[in-house]
């Protein structure tokens, strides 16, 4: 990877690389959802990570074989692939009661957690600006999630939960991706979360028709390809400025929720959401704003 691109070139291609792979995230997610309704979350996601493999192999083999799975931080990488299950189940978890686009919108949160949690695991100073932000992003996920009375929705804490972890997951990448390479980064996550999903086999799993299987291979290597490009995207742009740019999923989201299933968002998804977008959008624009800044020496 060349470290002579200009830094806007740089900048616009992890945006790139973010918005194809989270267009593909909601692909699969989608199919995911859909495979819920007839399947353990465990069976579900031990079944799609194995499909994984087939992109994995195919980028392993682009990187130059079996070498660059070399896994030089072992502690690191463990830690990271254990946010990623977690936030995988609780995903998971949180299609099979919610929305689609209710579980992406929540989702969103992920972009205020890594900003929250960018000077204690980064170092990163976030003033006040950016505080707000992130203040008026949470008031967006509690809009969506509405904790007052018997309307409060439990189950969304499952999303919100894994957006947390995910956040984790996106940071511990920042910071390992100097010593680990993406193929490595991603074939020990993907093959954390497969043995994960194999531990829940002794509590009962369904039998998997044909059809189904075919989907849960199509969401495999869909993930597959997007995580990669995930990677990659932190690999050459900052996390706070591409975060945001994972927006666009929600209309795809919402999108495929109608047409699929009927859903419509609710007035308070719809607000909640907004803010979410609106906080996250600020952010980028405040860290574009302190970069110039840093390249002016100011």
């Amino acid at each position: 990877m060349s470290v002579d691109v200009p830094v806007q070139g740089t900048a616009l291609r992890g945006i790139l690389l973010l918005v194809s792979g989270s267009a593909l995230l909601t692909v699969s997610d989608a199919t995911t959802k859909w495979l819920t309704s007839g399947y353990p979350v465990g069976q579900i996601m031990a079944i799609r990570a194995l499909f994984t493999m087939i992109p994995i192999m195919v980028i392993v083999w682009h990187a130059g074989g079996f070498i660059s799975l070399r896994i030089k931080n072992l502690r690191l990488q463990s830690i990271r692939a254990a946010c990623a299950v977690g936030s995988s189940f609780l995903f998971i978890g949180g299609l099979v009661y919610l929305p689609l686009a209710d579980c992406v919108a929540i989702a969103f949160s992920g972009p205020l957690f890594v900003t929250a949690l960018a000077t204690p695991m980064l170092g990163e100073q976030v003033g006040w600006r950016r505080w707000s932000a992130v203040t008026v992003g949470f008031l967006g996920v509690l809009v969506i999630v509405r904790p007052t009375g018997d309307a409060v929705q439990w189950v969304a804490l499952l999303p919100l939960l894994g957006a947390l972890c995910g956040a984790f997951r996106d940071l511990l990448t920042r910071k390992v991706r100097a010593s680990e390479s993406p193929a490595a980064l991603l074939a020990f996550m993907m093959g954390a979360m497969m043995l994960a999903g194999f531990t829940t086999l002794p509590f009962g799993w369904a039998p998997v028709a044909a059809f189904d299987l075919m989907l849960l291979a199509i969401a495999g290597i869909l993930i597959g390809g997007a995580q990669y490009l995930v990677i990659h995207a932190f690999y050459i742009a900052e996390a706070s400025l591409i975060i945001p740019y994972k927006y666009v999923s929600l209309i795809w989201a919402s999108l495929i929720g109608f047409v699929v299933w009927g859903d419509v968002p609710g007035s308070n998804v719809l607000l909640g959401a907004m803010l979410i977008v609106a906080s996250g959008l600020y952010i980028a624009h405040r860290e574009a704003q302190l970069a110039r800044r840093r390249r002016k020496g100011l």
